[in-house]
């Protein structure tokens, strides 16, 4: 077993461990949103392929936003992780909603799609980081 502190002083020693799964992630968005702009499109057109590429992008904006916040917030302290991180997630909600009752009070026909493609980012989002924490963070680990 590890002596106490042994993490805490290899992850002090790698600062990039935090944003590391990152790339992967982003390219997993911008490929989901290629193929949810081409359904949106086949499905509701122009609207359509807007609108499920936006919700992919918000869902890909957010999640970026809140690993950067507490990343840093966990890099100063990791206290502040969770005041940090409920922060951040209220305001995120807090401006999804109102985009979205705002979005819906205009009738725009890319709506469904919109709402479509944050869920789809948020399953595709998921699983992939699921994916490498399982593939590549455990090799990383384990080595």
């Amino acid at each position: 077993m590890a002596e106490p502190g042994t993490h805490a002083a290899e992850a002090a020693a790698d600062r990039g461990w935090r944003l590391r799964h990152l790339p992967v992630l982003l390219i997993a968005s911008v490929l989901l949103a290629a193929a949810a702009a081409v359904a949106g499109g086949l499905a509701r057109g122009a609207d359509g392929a807007l609108g499920a590429a936006a919700g992919v992008a918000v869902t890909a904006v957010s999640y970026t936003l809140t690993t950067v916040v507490l990343a840093w917030a966990d890099a100063r302290d990791p206290q502040l992780v969770l005041p940090f991180g409920l922060g951040v997630y209220i305001a995120k909600m807090t401006l999804l909603g109102g985009v979205m009752v705002l979005v819906a009070s205009t009738g725009w026909p890319g709506l469904v799609p919109f709402a479509l493609g944050i869920a789809t980012g948020v399953v595709v989002w998921t699983g992939v980081h699921i994916w490498w924490l399982a593939t590549v963070h455990a090799r990383r680990v384990h080595t």
